[in-house]
């Protein structure tokens, strides 16, 4: 994919993710169970490469707090901010270095995004509120329990969109190179 391509789906990706969470109705609750900046930006990082979907991660909470003021900028927009910054960078690393891209490559690497993800997530809420004010039990209510439909939601969403432009061959899934019984014998 061209730069230019990749830079409009980036930007695509980025309108998307500001857009989303208006569909949560502005009740952070819900956003934060459903979390609707999330899939943008682990699609940005499939799609564009790690890279785009790095900074589309990295600016999009920031840029939002700015322009909508939710999710609250400190510490909020700042956690998310490296949060969604692993997110696109691990999945677009991670499926990109596979040596064929399917379904089974694509959840390796959304369940190694992802866990990346909180646990930066975790260390930047640490270090923005002081480790005193944040007990592990808060830490992971806030990374797993709550964000649990979200979870459901993007390991059904984000597999479903990848195999429908597979199947359209928008983007088709890279596949190992057939072997002709020939070769092989």
């Amino acid at each position: 994919m061209k730069t230019i391509q990749k830079l409009t789906l980036s930007a695509l990706f980025l309108a998307i993710g500001f857009v989303f969470p208006f569909f949560t109705g502005q009740i952070p609750q819900i956003g934060s169970m459903l979390l609707p900046m999330h899939i943008p930006v682990f699609l940005c990082g499939l799609l564009c490469g790690w890279e785009y979907g790095l900074g589309v991660g990295l600016i999009l909470p920031i840029v939002r707090s700015l322009v909508f003021g939710m999710p609250p900028l400190f510490p909020t927009a700042i956690a998310m901010a490296f949060e969604l910054a692993t997110y696109g960078g691990v999945i677009g690393y991670v499926y990109s270095h596979a040596k064929w891209q399917c379904i089974k490559q694509l959840y390796i690497a959304l369940f190694i995004s992802m866990i990346a993800g909180r646990v930066v997530w975790a260390i930047a809420t640490c270090l923005l509120v002081g480790v005193s004010n944040v007990s592990a039990m808060m830490l992971i209510n806030g990374a797993v329990l709550t964000a649990i439909p979200g979870i459901v939601v993007q390991l059904i969403l984000i597999p479903m969109i990848m195999a429908t432009l597979d199947k359209t061959k928008v983007v088709p899934f890279k596949k190992l190179p057939e072997v002709s019984k020939t070769q092989t014998m």
